[in-house]
């Protein structure tokens, strides 16, 4: 597997097949959706991630592999579990604790919104490579310096932590293995290695990038193709859903 693309899962699935714009959009008018949804709706929460848990099968991703990624929202869950005796308000009673009611409910809207919309995140992310992405991106007008930005900062953090991790081996081969306060120098030292060899990556890409005759724009590994007026209705044929069911539970409670 390439290393930049380390979410992907090569598949042939219909949500693989889609154009990387209209799964753009569909999640971003998903997460709308969601964010939308009024937190005492519950039940709609469970309709939501049932439609994710649908389409997660769909494209072949195991249950598993989306625990493990969505550990990434772990500092929001503590946000979450704090909310409770945070937030002010009426008191109700758990077993021996006492939390505030709003703050529950406020607990409750920002564990669930996260965690959807990492879930629908790492959907794309499991159906698109990273190239596709930028393909997309660009069929959407997104700014071409944005874009390369980005492919450039995809393309090389790999070859960045397997110099840190080839610098961490070679003290360490040496004896020198800075664990404590009065020892960050030797890391900061490090650090600032790797910052100045970056930044002299950086020059010689784009003198070679010059020499080339760039004229600044990059051309992807996947063109921007059009998609169909099927794909798009059946990318957001899930978004207006959930788009629907919003406002319904908003509208009825």
């Amino acid at each position: 597997m390439n290393p930049v693309d380390g979410l992907h899962r090569p598949g042939d699935s219909p949500l693989h097949r889609l154009r990387p714009q209209v799964k753009i959009v569909g999640l971003v008018a998903f997460t709308c959706a969601i964010a939308a949804t009024p937190r005492e709706a519950v039940w709609a929460f469970g309709i939501h991630a049932a439609i994710l848990a649908g389409l997660f099968a769909l494209a072949r991703v195991p249950a598993g592999w989306v625990v493990t990624r969505s550990l990434v929202e772990s500092p929001f869950l503590v946000l979450a579990l704090a909310f409770p005796f945070m937030v002010e308000g009426p008191a109700v009673h758990i077993g021996v604790l006492t939390v505030s009611e709003p703050g529950l409910w406020a607990g409750w809207n920002l564990l669930a919104k996260a965690t959807l919309g990492v879930w629908a995140a790492l959907l794309l992310a499991a159906t698109t490579p990273v190239a596709g992405v930028l393909a997309g991106l660009s069929r959407l007008r997104c700014p071409e310096i944005l874009l390369q930005i980005t492919a450039f900062a995809i393309r090389y953090a790999h070859l960045t932590v397997a110099e840190v991790t080839q610098m961490r081996l070679a003290r360490l081969a040496r004896c020198d293995d800075p664990r404590f306060l009065w020892q960050a120098g030797a890391l900061a030292r490090s650090l600032g290695t790797v910052f100045i060899r970056s930044f002299e990556r950086g020059e010689r890409v784009w003198q070679a990038m010059a020499a080339r005759g760039y004229t600044g724009r990059l051309p992807l590994e996947v063109g921007p193709a059009p998609a169909s007026a099927r794909q798009w209705s059946t990318a957001m044929a899930v978004p207006l859903a959930a788009a629907a069911l919003a406002a319904w539970t908003a509208a009825t409670l």
